[in-house]
């Protein structure tokens, strides 16, 4: 009857044990900053964004130039013009105004968009790699290591940089 209980409790042992392990789940990290990061497209991408910006940046300035001389010529006319040339130039200076502020928000937003079109499907790529990768190693679970406070465990990087091809 001892034996019995013994091999038992030696049984239930083995399977608890054998649970606890099947129980783990693999888990891997990878940096998507890093990856991103040095991802060809993406260093293309930076680079149009940044043509892009310079373009509107000048525009920008060409208006905002325009409207200073054009603020400094009313104001050493003002005195020797009529009080309707003045009223009318007021509106011309705030009509001015409007539009260099329309035209920076415009640039912001088209600057914005640009960016989330290009982004997102790099990132899709990125993602996807991971996933394949993650299920060829045999991860149950692929963490991004940039928001992690630990990332003690095997590091996926490198391989998902591989299949990338970089």
């Amino acid at each position: 009857m001892k034996q019995i209980k013994t091999l038992l409790i030696a049984a239930l042992f083995v399977f608890g044990a054998n649970q606890t392990i099947n129980a783990q789940a693999k888990v891997a990290h990878v940096d998507t900053g890093e990856i991103m990061g040095k991802m060809p497209a993406m260093l293309d991408a930076q680079s149009q964004l940044e043509k892009l910006s310079t373009t509107y940046d000048a525009d920008y300035k060409k208006m905002v130039e325009e409207y200073q001389a054009k603020l400094k010529k009313y104001e050493a006319e003002s005195t020797t013009v009529t009080e309707a040339v003045n009223t009318e130039r007021g509106k011309e200076v705030q009509d001015m105004q409007k539009r260099i502020v329309d035209f920076r928000d415009n640039a912001q937003k088209e600057l914005q968009q640009k960016e989330s079109d290009i982004v997102k499907p790099l990132m899709e790529k990125v993602r996807a790699a991971i996933q394949k990768v993650g299920k060829a190693k045999g991860f149950q679970y692929v963490l991004d290591s940039t928001n992690l406070l630990l990332a003690d465990g095997p590091n996926i990087t490198a391989d998902v940089k591989k299949d990338l091809g970089f």
